[in-house]
């Protein structure tokens, strides 16, 4: 029998305005000098500053926004040197993925001697680093998708090679994660729709990945309902803050799920979003049922055993169907050559790069680079297999 470890120790404060507890957060992890890290276009937003105003009056704050989407790692190193220069102790980051991202990078970072590449998710990689000096991270998500918050990798661009890297160690995991609906209710549909696209692929695929891991498979089911419940309902309506905090919470979960494991969503999306630019939920939308089709014959019978419990009939099609018909609400484009102009698309350099990328190992087929270029073929025409 083959041996497991499991690992849920993320403290989360989930509820309306709970924003307003990050002073008691603050305090819980002792720091006196705690660098706040978000993106470019949301350090200006009133909320922000609202909550920088409020830690300037018990902490020595610093600030660090000098980034935006797909990050790369000159913007942890920036930030990493803002964070020494600063003396600070602690990172709060605040914002969507990328803002999470580069904060749990810039806390892990700001304690090691080597470059960043050095911790790929690659085997035990994550042994090369100092863990005595990673410094103490809160996190709060101003969306409900990637679920870094609960996570333990940032997904980092190197832009010498454009290819995105998972950067990987237990202690990246934030102290404390502050779930607060209200600092959702403000995002767009499109948005809403994406990243809510974003948090159930990571719980579908989690649940799909090959091994033996209860828990995570329990927290990933819960995950995909919490997400049929209210994904709409949060479209809708970005004041059901009842909807947002299921979003919210599903978020958590799937990157609680998905240390089990991802799939090939994940591995034919990094490419395109180091690639192109793409939003990594829009790019997962579009490639779920390209890959759910794909690998049937592996997790039709997984599929077909939660069904009842997302209130669906008890078959694959019917669970498809429900994937097929959500994309359509949410206005997801069904092809890739809806969002990308193909003739610029390498089919055989992307193929490549999903095929090293770290998620394709845990997929519940085993995948070729050919099958790669299928699936990539498969997403540009439209038809599933």
């Amino acid at each position: 029998m083959t041996n497991y470890n499991w690992n849920y120790p993320t403290t989360v404060w989930l509820g309306k305005d709970r924003a307003k507890d990050l002073e008691k957060a603050c305090g819980e992890i002792k720091t006196l000098k705690p660098l706040l890290v978000t993106d470019r276009d949301l350090i200006n937003l009133k909320f922000i500053k609202d909550l920088v105003n409020n830690l300037e009056k018990k902490f020595k704050l610093c600030i660090f926004s000098n980034f935006s989407g797909n990050p790369t790692g000159e913007n942890v190193d920036e930030g990493v040197e803002v964070f020494k220069n600063n003396s600070c102790d602690s990172v709060v980051a605040i914002g969507g993925g990328s803002a999470l991202d580069v904060g749990k990078a810039i806390a892990f970072m700001s304690g090691q001697s080597r470059p960043i590449w050095d911790f790929e998710d690659i085997g035990d990689y994550w042994k090369r680093a100092d863990e005595k000096n990673i410094s103490p991270i809160i996190a709060i998500p101003t969306t409900a998708g990637t679920g870094s918050e609960t996570g333990r990798a940032s997904a980092i661009i190197n832009a010498k090679t454009g290819i995105k890297k998972i950067i990987f160690h237990p202690k990246f995991l934030p102290s404390i994660v502050i779930l607060d609906p209200v600092l959702t209710k403000d995002l767009s549909p499109r948005l809403t729709g994406a990243t809510g696209m974003d948090a159930l692929a990571h719980n579908l695929e989690a649940f799909c990945a090959p091994g033996f891991h209860p828990m995570a498979d329990g927290i990933a089911i819960e995950g995909m309902r919490l997400i049929k419940k209210s994904l709409l309902k949060a479209v809708k309506d970005g004041n059901d803050l009842d909807a947002r905090s299921d979003l919210l919470a599903a978020a958590s979960m799937g990157s609680t799920a998905f240390q089990k494991g991802l799939g090939a969503i994940h591995s034919l999306s990094h490419p395109l979003n180091a690639q192109f630019n793409l939003h990594h939920g829009l790019s997962n939308a579009i490639f779920m049922p390209y890959v759910l089709t794909f690998n049937k014959e592996n997790i039709e019978e997984r599929i077909i055993s939660i069904c009842d419990y997302l209130n669906l009939s008890k078959n694959f099609d019917a669970f498809l169907e429900w994937v097929l018909e959500l994309r359509k609400e949410l206005n997801i484009p069904h092809k890739l050559s809806d969002v990308i102009e193909i003739k610029k698309m390498n089919l055989d350099d992307l193929s490549k790069m999903a095929l090293d990328d770290p998620s394709t190992s845990s997929n519940p087929k085993k995948l070729t680079i050919n099958d790669m270029k299928v699936m990539y073929e498969h997403s540009i025409s439209g038809d599933l297999f």
